[in-house]
């Protein structure tokens, strides 16, 4: 296998275990107000759910990461690193959004949401931009 396949198989394992994290918070607190889902009804709330809508932005990056190392084809150093960098904008950027809001509000209220973004922020290399060092965590 080669680096950059490995790099990125890594960083979809680790996106994955956040996103199930993230998934169960979210079913939870939909559980709350509507009461029990069963599993099937899941995927069909994920994806047509305003209430799941921000998450939709995670599931999309990982099954982009998945799609391309699942490909016969050679990983471009620059392909792999597009795809660190859409993470580390999601996760650790500072910027705002619907899923950085939403991100924000879990890890200040989940210790188990601030471990798995730990592991997940790992493998993020910080950003070869002009803006600096991460502001967010």
């Amino acid at each position: 296998m080669d680096a950059e396949r490995k790099r990125l198989r890594d960083l979809s394992t680790r996106l994955l275990r956040l996103h199930k994290i993230l998934l169960d918070r979210e079913r939870r607190a939909y559980e709350g107000l509507h009461g029990r889902t069963p599993s099937g009804a899941l995927l069909r709330l994920l994806l047509e759910d305003e209430q799941f809508a921000w998450l939709r932005v995670l599931s999309a990056l990982i099954a982009q990461i998945d799609a391309a190392v699942e490909t016969d084809e050679p990983i471009a150093h620059a392909d792999a690193e597009r795809a660190f960098a859409e993470a580390y904008r999601l996760l650790r950027s500072g910027s705002d959004g619907p899923f950085q809001e939403r991100y924000r509000l879990a890890l200040q209220e989940s210790a188990d949401v601030v471990m798995v973004h730990a592991h997940v922020s790992r493998v993020l290399p910080p950003p070869s931009t002009p803006d600096g060092p991460d502001r967010a965590t």
